[in-house]
């Protein structure tokens, strides 16, 4: 596994891969960053695949700051579009996308300008899953100004502690994830990415997804307290050609708590 950087608009663009070789998997994080994905990509590219984690503009270790124009699912998945370009990805592509990542997701699979063959989402936003509250309140631009960076670092350490589940969340584990937030810039962009959150972005979505045969999978942390099994029940049960796969004793991020399970549902779908 290794991180690469590649410019897009003019700016460094950071992802997580791993392999050289296999069809490429465009892998989207949400209110994370590409750290989400990092314990499957060695199990993905021993499968014959190559992932591609990208970190979205402004978080991460990508360069850039979004606003709140440019953090909007619809202005999200055209810069996918263009990040892909950059990388020479054309289509059909196969596409993973996490928590808001997923709501970029079925955005591209719906409105997108690239072929997405099979989509897979992660314990991921959908219908009105989203924002939660502790996300929605950054839509409030008072709230906004008066958060400092250190009162982002300290939400988003709870955030992870709670994501991650008490049982994985080790000090250290929990500091990894927390890094890119030290930096100023990365708690502006954070907020907003959570000030642009619209649920209308995946509800306007649902017509469209009904008709959609395209491939589906759904990976999900049976104890996520962020997005529910209950959406993804719902999700599977309504849309076509969608399969579910339950992640027991896992939260909203399964690829820390049970990492063989969801490599195994991801590379068993992606090498269908």
């Amino acid at each position: 596994m290794r991180r690469d950087f590649i410019e897009v608009d003019g700016v460094a663009t950071s992802y997580l891969t791993a392999g050289d070789a296999g069809p490429v998997v465009l892998m989207l994080h949400g209110t994370y960053w590409s750290r989400v994905w990092q314990p499957v990509l060695a199990d993905l590219a021993a499968r014959g695949l190559r992932p591609v984690a990208v970190d979205l503009p402004g978080l991460g270790r990508s360069s850039g700051e979004l606003t709140l124009e440019t953090g909007t699912v619809p202005a999200l998945a055209a810069w996918v579009e263009r990040f892909a370009g950059a990388l020479g990805i054309t289509g059909p592509v196969k596409l993973a996308g996490h928590d808001i990542g997923g709501g970029i997701a079925q955005h591209l699979l719906v409105k997108g300008t690239i072929e997405i063959e099979q989509l897979a989402l992660v314990n991921a936003v959908m219908y009105d899953s989203w924002p939660v509250p502790a996300v929605a309140r950054y839509r409030d631009p008072a709230v906004v100004a008066a958060t400092s960076p250190g009162d982002i670092l300290n939400a988003r350490r709870q955030a992870i502690r709670k994501g991650l589940l008490e049982s994985a969340a080790s000090e250290a584990l929990v500091e990894e994830y927390l890094d890119p937030w030290t930096d100023a810039r990365v708690t502006r962009s954070w907020m907003a990415l959570a000030g642009a959150a619209d649920g209308r972005y995946t509800v306007d979505l649902v017509s469209a997804l009904r008709a959609s045969a395209a491939p589906k999978l759904l990976v999900w942390g049976e104890e996520d307290p962020y997005q529910r099994v209950e959406y993804a029940e719902r999700f599977a049960a309504e849309m076509p050609n969608t399969k579910l796969v339950r992640i027991p004793q896992a939260g909203h991020i399964p690829t820390e708590n049970d990492a063989k399970a969801v490599s195994i549902a991801l590379g068993d779908f992606f090498k269908a």
